[in-house]
Parts: structure tokens; sequence; C-alpha cells
């Protein structure tokens, strides 16, 4: 689902640190240090997964799975278009 990589770089490009990444997700700080030390794949409960994939996507990034198209290829994460004006949703 998510690498930890992708997940310190979500945060980094967010300008988030583990404390507040962790209150936005309702996890712990452990929760969140245990999952960016990961090898690869992140582990953890679907539930924490979910909290924590959510709230970076609420925060403004675009998480990359090697099946979604990309210019480069495998995972990545990059930063969300911002709502285009007067439509309120995001095109993509």
């Amino acid at each position: 689902m998510i690498s930890a990589a992708q997940l310190r770089a979500a945060r980094a490009l967010l300008g988030l640190d583990q404390r507040r990444l962790a209150a936005l997700a309702g996890v712990s700080v452990p929760t969140v240090q245990r999952m960016e030390a990961s090898p690869g794949q992140v582990r953890a409960t679907v539930e924490t997964l979910t909290r924590i994939v959510t709230a970076l996507e609420n925060a403004g990034v675009e998480l990359i799975g090697n099946e979604q198209p990309s210019h480069g290829r495998g995972r990545g994460v990059r930063l969300k278009e911002p709502p285009t004006a007067g439509t309120g949703h995001t095109e993509g």
C-alpha cells in the first residue's frame, strides 16, 4: 500500500514532523516512527494505514503506486494540484 520511503517523502513535502502527522492521523508518535523505519512496505494494521494515508491525502499529497500512471517508474509521492478555480474539485 505505502512504503516507508513514500511515508517519509510525503511528510517532508508537507513540512510535517512525526508528531504533527501522528496527531493528524490519530496515531501515536512511536507508531509513525516504527512505520518510517520499516524496510520496504510499511507494516501496520489496516486501520492505522488508512488513518495515515487519509491524513496525508487530506493534507495535500498524492501517493503513486506501481500501477498508477506517472512519468517515472515505480512508487512515489507528489503534491496534489490545487482545485481548479470555481469548480471545487481537482482534475485527474
